[in-house]
């Protein structure tokens, strides 16, 4: 119970705050228990409003990041979306929960392990039935699932992968931070307006772990 109470304060906060605008986004994010996303060590930081270490030097995004992606993305149900950078898993299942049982979350992790705990998180939490995790470079997108309705990446890249670029649907939007270096960087939306035009935005300065593979940053 002190969990849930935990959790609807910090979303009454990050609503106040202005990161929460929607009552979809809002939903979600009452409804998803972080708490089962984390370590057993960080469980009880889990309604602090900041990012958690996970292992393998990732983290698992502060919630007022988690906010303010789902709402620049305008998910809406039944989409069909690409995840970079899988972590624990609860991202993807806040994304999920806004898409509905007929919408989809496609998601690439690159360290195996990490890709197995999500799994089990997600089974756990009643999301594996509309999260599917890959294992490999998320920087080459996953064309087999192609075009997407919304692409967000959760780390950082040096510009935008191209295959991200070509796997998202004319109409469609990607959210992806953007760094000359891995400690200054830039939230960046894409929105793919035709087959060969695209309007970017910068949405302000954020903190993220490197993207590394092919179209991204060296091991």
């Amino acid at each position: 119970m002190m969990m849930k109470k935990n959790r609807e304060d910090l979303v009454s906060n990050l609503l106040e705050m202005g990161y929460i605008e929607t009552d979809i986004v809002k939903d979600a994010m009452n409804k998803v228990p972080r708490e089962e996303f984390m370590t057993p060590e960080t469980r009880n930081y889990a309604y602090l409003d900041r990012p958690i270490p996970l292992e393998h030097g990732q983290t698992i995004s502060a919630p007022h990041m988690v906010a303010i992606i789902c709402e620049k993305l305008s998910l809406e149900k039944g989409m069909q979306v690409l995840e970079i950078g899988t972590g624990f898993g609860y991202n993807a299942a806040v994304v999920a929960e806004i898409l509905g049982p007929e919408g989809h979350v496609y998601t690439i992790e690159r360290i195996e392990k990490l890709k197995n705990i999500a799994e089990e998180n997600l089974k756990r939490t009643g999301y594996s039935d509309n999260v599917t995790i890959i294992y490999g470079d998320g920087t080459r997108g996953y064309v087999e699932e192609s075009p997407y309705d919304r692409i967000y990446a959760t780390a950082s890249a040096p510009k935008i992968p191209e295959p991200l670029k070509e796997q998202l649907k004319i109409g469609g939007r990607l959210l992806t931070p953007i760094g000359h270096d891995t400690s200054v960087q830039e939230l960046l939306c894409l929105n793919r307006v035709s087959e060969t035009e695209y309007k970017s935005y910068n949405l302000g300065g954020v903190v993220f772990v490197p993207m590394i593979g092919e179209h991204g940053w060296p091991e």
